[in-house]
């Protein structure tokens, strides 16, 4: 059957393959996608949040072995979304990645439960923090084969399930502002869910028992699995369109064989295939553009480099599409190291912070304390009324300056987030110094045990700066690599983002570890035992001296960055080239 097509009075045979896949996907995907995120959050929250305490408190480690060991493992976790996103954008597609992924995380948080639930797997009570015995090595291996189960299930989930949810919607008109709001909305709903994990999740980790506590992020993980793969036959899945590592070398490979080949002066002589790259282009073919011009060798053509078919050998010859796919990665890692030094100095940040606030009167009546982990829920608060009031005031408000449809830049963006997280961490090293000086004045700098009479609160200041900071940086860093990335490689931009942060946690690690040590004879700027006699608001000034040359690296960076060239593909060529594959598939014999 045919219709016409009233504008170009073209004729365009129905294509029904392309027809069903529009008719997948779209908001009524989102309850199941939404209830496994919302439940993998929780889980996942529930399940970190307050690890700190579990290993101080329960497996009786010091401080910074601690902290190390979360960061650590956290940096391993943050590696793995770059080997999930392969499989993903090279042959397993992101449905099936997060299904299988899903089960790798249960079965680690199976694992810590079982062994928060035996008390064969832990070591006696510590209530003093004195002379404490530390756990075995047994009993910390089944800790570490834990983490390592959930750092590769995290593997699967984080370059994926993001990217997953954007793929229901129609989302290749780049410059609208639905997008924005997707992402905005996404973060508010994972926030909500990070809410019931710090409230409640935390709540029964302190107050009733670690069993229970870790039990019920696991239940959690469990029924997130289920709503997913309920909503299988409603998705949109779209297919992985070839490893883009091996088009990544091949473009480098035949960039560097035609290294003594001159360059053609006009663009437009060097190689295009549109049908070559119809899989990795449905949104919009990337468009020539004058950087790293010793790239552009790649794109060359001479008689040698096809082969029989006349088909390209695609390690001699590339099209300037996937020459394209390489220098937009190229160009986006300068404003992705930012985040390395941004988590570097501010990875430890958390663990410390619950230390404090366990240390701080937080009473909110006679009978009722937060428990110490539970503070961030001021953090994810703002995250939740600020991600609505910055779509629905600051966006309108910017837009009058701007004329962007979606107020500022992802780039301007981050900028604001890392200045706001500067401020953050200055109020940090200032609430510290207030801390201490209470402690002094009641004579309790050597009871690392007993409540200093100052209030908890004094903590929300940070904890409200750290969320703002996270409502402009992090959303903002999403959208960039999105934006920015090739679309045949979101999976790994997003792998990008989580693998910034390994990078930060373990730059992290080694200026913790090297502040322990280097400060031991002097005063111990970060005590194992005993924050009171530490001096943690010196370490909070170094992590501002680092944010603030990070700062000006980033403002040098975006001030540089050009945008990739894209061309977008309209409707109505999007019909016509499926006409012509229908077209070509009757001509072929049988």
């Amino acid at each position: 059957m045919e219709e016409k097509n009233g504008e170009k009075g073209k004729t365009v045979p129905e294509n029904i393959e392309t027809q069903s896949r529009r008719q997948l996907g779209g908001v009524r995907t989102m309850p199941f996608i939404l209830a496994n995120e919302v439940c993998d959050r929780f889980a996942g929250a529930g399940f970190h949040i307050n690890l700190i305490t579990y290993l101080t408190q329960v497996l009786n480690l010091p401080l910074v072995q601690a902290s190390n060991t979360l960061t650590n493992f956290g940096g391993t976790a943050n590696f793995t979304p770059l080997i999930g996103a392969f499989i993903a954008d090279s042959f397993a597609g992101r449905f099936w990645t997060i299904t299988v992924a899903s089960f790798f995380y249960l079965l680690g948080m199976v694992t810590i439960t079982i062994s928060a639930v035996l008390p064969q797997f832990r070591p006696p009570p510590c209530t003093t923090q004195a002379n404490c015995q530390q756990a075995s090595h047994l009993q910390l291996w089944i800790l570490y084969i834990s983490l390592l189960l959930s750092a590769l299930g995290t593997g699967g989930l984080r370059p994926c399930v993001v990217m997953f949810a954007a793929d229901q919607f129609d989302m290749k008109k780049l410059k609208t502002a639905s997008k924005w709001n997707f992402f905005n909305w996404y973060f508010v709903c994972m926030a909500f869910a990070s809410l019931l994990a710090i409230t409640i999740v935390v709540y029964i980790q302190d107050n009733v028992s670690w069993g229970w506590g870790l039990g019920v992020p696991t239940i959690a993980m469990a029924i997130s699995i289920l709503a997913f793969v309920a909503g299988s036959p409603l998705y949109k899945k779209i297919n992985p369109g070839g490893s883009p590592f091996v088009r990544i070398v091949q473009v480098i490979v035949a960039a560097w064989r035609k290294r003594r080949v001159v360059k053609p002066s006009d663009s437009a002589e060097l190689y295009v295939n549109k049908e070559l790259d119809a899989s990795i282009a449905l949104d919009g073919r990337l468009l020539h553009s004058d950087q790293f011009k010793w790239l552009d060798r790649a794109a060359v053509k001479d008689d040698s480099d096809m082969n029989e078919g006349d088909k390209p050998n695609l390690w001699r010859l590339a099209t300037v599409h996937r020459v394209e796919e390489l220098k937009a990665i190229i160009r986006v890692l300068p404003i992705w190291a930012a985040t390395i030094l941004l988590v570097a100095s501010s990875s430890h940040l958390p663990s410390f912070t619950v230390q404090q606030a366990r240390t701080m009167d937080r009473h909110l009546s006679s009978s009722f304390e937060i428990p110490p982990a539970s503070m961030s829920i001021f953090t994810t608060l703002t995250l939740i009324f600020g991600l609505p009031l910055y779509e629905r005031l600051f966006v309108p408000f910017a837009r009058r300056f701007t004329n962007n449809p979606v107020g500022i830049t992802s780039l301007q963006r981050m900028g604001i987030g890392l200045g706001i997280n500067i401020i953050a961490t200055v109020a940090s090293a200032l609430i510290e110094t207030k801390r201490k000086a209470a402690a002094a004045e009641h004579n309790l700098l050597d009871s690392p045990t007993k409540i200093i009479p100052i209030s908890v609160f004094w903590l929300v200041p940070q904890y409200f700066l750290h969320g703002l900071s996270e409502v402009f940086m992090n959303v903002g860093h999403l959208e960039f690599l999105y934006d920015q990335s090739p679309e045949s490689m979101r999976s790994t931009a997003v792998a990008l983002f989580w693998i910034a942060i390994a990078l930060g946690n373990y730059m992290g690690t080694i200026i913790v570890t090297l502040v322990h040590k280097y400060t031991a004879e002097t005063g111990n700027w970060l005590p194992d035992r005993n924050l009171n006699r530490g001096y943690l608001d010196n370490f909070y000034w170094l992590a501002t001296g680092v944010q603030a040359v990070n700062l000006i690296y980033y403002l040098i960076g975006a001030h540089l960055y050009k945008f990739k060239p894209i061309e977008e593909i309209d409707d109505d060529e999007e019909n016509l080239e499926a006409a012509d594959n229908l077209r070509k598939q009757k001509l072929e014999p049988v």
